[in-house]
């Protein structure tokens, strides 16, 4: 993403996440220069869509992967880009899974998981089966010992719990 966003003629700030540095893996044969303005299907379902960015995108895979063990067929959004934020693939995939989960590192209050779920109930209210849910982070200041901020942050097992109550 960064790639592109030297090219853009427009102004493009860029946030990246600390947790993300120490992550290791190979980059696809094709790797280059992403669409920064739409979001991404990262993992394609048909049960509830996950939408999350950032951090908490391999956390989400991860629950994906676990409710696919357990029969729920999760599509898994990445938003990549916040602003504009790219309504029509949100809505595309409440439209297909009528179910939805914003999984966000921002506190529940005031968060960008409060925006996703008013848009989604604004332009999708009669494709949803279930309730919005939203998974956030605990509304504290960020603790500094490691499993302090583990269990403030958003994890797997917190994202399964609201997708399976999402589903019923």
């Amino acid at each position: 993403m960064l790639w592109t966003a030297l090219q853009d003629p427009d102004p493009v700030l860029i946030f990246e996440h600390g947790s993300l540095y120490n992550m290791q893996g190979t980059l696809a044969a094709d790797a280059g220069a992403v669409d920064i303005r739409s979001a991404k299907v990262r993992r394609e379902g048909s049960g509830i869509s996950l939408i999350t960015y950032g951090g908490t995108l391999t956390k989400t895979l991860a629950a994906a992967e676990q409710l696919g063990a357990e029969g729920i067929d999760a599509e898994v959004i990445d938003l990549r880009s916040l602003r504009p934020l790219d309504d029509a693939t949100i809505m595309a995939s409440v439209a297909k899974t009528h179910r939805a989960v914003i999984v966000d590192e921002g506190w529940r209050t005031g968060s960008l998981s409060a925006e996703v779920s008013a848009r989604i109930t604004e332009q999708a209210f009669y494709e949803l089966d279930a309730p919005v849910a939203r998974v956030c982070s605990a509304e504290v200041p960020m603790p500094y010992p490691r499993h302090l901020e583990e269990a403030a942050l958003p994890q797997p097992d917190g994202i399964t719990a609201a997708a399976r109550e999402a589903v019923g």
